[in-house]
């Protein structure tokens, strides 16, 4: 697999890395192909059709928000959330955007934002771009795809986000591939990643840049941890973080009476972080944005109740992490709407898992088996966002993953390896069982939590007013 695992640990956006952070992208390489093609100057209106689940969650996931961000020329990565609010109600109250910020042109969102809730072949998650000229003329059309994790595909175009054509001295596109590289190695699974990673770039930039990763998983903990009040988007649920991390704080040496108060602090790391998605702010996709709690909580799991934990070893974690996801993502899925949640949470579970393993002294295989154990436990889970929205019951079910993680790595730990499911296996379960999913667990919020609360709370299921 040539695939970097910078592809996999973004930096940008709340709530959604399919539904925000995708869409933002595809947008901005519009109006970017615009311009590069000389075409800019002469368009007079855009028209932007969500199609599927994006079309189905568009206001609870900000969808409709993104687009608007990437057509403006907007970057995930380098946007400040704090102008996000701004920006888009600037566009709503008069009615026109500048596309890349500088070529104003008409933007009625009820009349060029469109929503199709049939899903386009592909992928769930379609989205096309057109844009027109004076005489109403098409002057381009571009159909994208949001696959999951914030990768991004064109139609009949390679995936916007790999770079397939980079050769790696240890490709592999299985697990079985990849414990067969370390065996010949003789290197763990992060040295292995470590090795393919020096095909995209010099080592200490690699470990610069996983540093990186690291400060902003830190910083939004911090930010969750102190950040107070309900979370937008209509359903009034509270933050839960601050108060949780004012008990644990207010009287620490409750902890030493009881031995599972750590589980309450990973809890506590992994409710920071996807309130603070839910709330648009920046986080890592790990490998969703819906999922992003799971990873950081685990790495602050390891890095301050683990003796000995080094940032080395928060750089191993996220190596090995990595090679899992992308497994994950080459033999199923990462995308809710196309496998549910299982390929989100049980990715990102996974993925902890089996870093924590090989941090912990754990053999490749062992780290492996972790992952496996972690993945087999989430098998089915559905994707049924109440309202549209990252929060009921995606917050929560990063803390309980996260908890599991932990717990699949010291099961495996005390194993030798071996397991009667691998993880190639339970993968290509994942897989198979997101293709039998029916689709309104998958992204829609109209089934499951999502149609039951619905019912009773006369919830909407987040189509935005367009």
């Amino acid at each position: 697999m040539s695939v970097s695992v910078f592809d996999l640990f973004k930096i940008g956006i709340g709530p959604s890395s399919s539904h925000t952070l995708g869409p933002m992208k595809a947008a901005r390489t519009f109006a970017a192909g615009l311009d590069a093609g000389g075409l800019l100057a002469a368009v007079v209106s855009v028209r932007v059709t969500l199609y599927g689940s994006l079309a189905a969650t568009a206001r609870g996931h900000a969808t409709d928000r993104a687009v608007l961000l990437g057509l403006l020329g907007e970057r995930p990565e380098e946007i400040d959330p704090g102008n996000v609010d701004a920006l888009v109600a600037a566009v709503r109250r008069s009615g026109r955007l500048a596309l890349l910020g500088r070529h104003e042109v008409p933007f009625a969102e009820g009349e060029a934002l469109r929503l199709e809730l049939a899903p386009l072949p592909f992928h769930p998650n379609g989205l096309v771009l057109e844009a027109f000229g004076p005489a109403g003329e098409p002057l381009a059309a571009r159909t994208f795809f949001s696959i999951g994790g914030g990768f991004v595909v064109e139609e009949g175009a390679a995936d916007a986000g790999a770079t397939a054509e980079t050769a790696v001295p240890h490709p592999y596109r299985t697990a079985e591939e990849l414990l067969a590289a370390c065996e010949r190695t003789a290197l763990g699974i992060s040295g292995v990643v470590r090795l393919n990673e020096g095909a995209f770039r010099p080592e200490a930039e690699t470990e610069a840049g996983l540093l990186r990763i690291w400060d902003v998983m830190q910083e939004c903990v911090r930010r969750g941890c102190r950040a107070e009040g309900a979370l937008p988007g209509g359903l009034g649920v509270k933050r839960r973080a601050p108060a949780l991390f004012r008990k644990l704080t207010e009287f620490p040496e409750s902890g030493l009476a009881d031995p599972l108060t750590a589980i309450d602090w990973v809890s506590l790391y992994a409710l920071a972080v996807n309130e603070e998605n839910a709330a648009g702010s920046r986080v890592v996709t790990a490998p969703t944005n819906g999922a992003a709690g799971i990873l950081p909580a685990v790495l602050h799991y390891y890095r301050r109740f683990v003796p000995g934990a080094t940032d080395a070893g928060v750089v191993r974690m996220l190596l090995t992490a990595g090679a899992i996801g992308l497994l994950c993502k080459e033999g199923a899925s990462i995308s809710g709407a196309e496998v549910g949640c299982q390929g989100e949470v049980g990715s990102a579970c996974s993925m902890a898992a089996g870093a924590l393993a090989e941090a912990l002294g754990g053999t490749p295989e062992q780290a492996a088996n972790a992952a496996e154990i972690a993945m087999e436990h989430n098998l089915g889970l559905t994707c049924d966002p109440v309202g549209g929205l990252v929060q009921v019951p995606c917050i929560e079910r990063n803390a309980m993953a996260a908890v599991k993680a932990i717990n699949a790595a010291r099961l495996a730990l005390r194993g030798d390896g071996h397991a009667f499911v691998s993880l190639d296996d339970v993968i290509r379960t994942m897989r198979d069982t997101g293709l039998d999913m029916k689709s309104k667990y998958k992204e829609t919020a109209r089934g499951g939590l999502a149609a039951r609360l619905a019912a009773h709370a006369n919830v909407s299921v987040g189509l935005p007013d367009c």
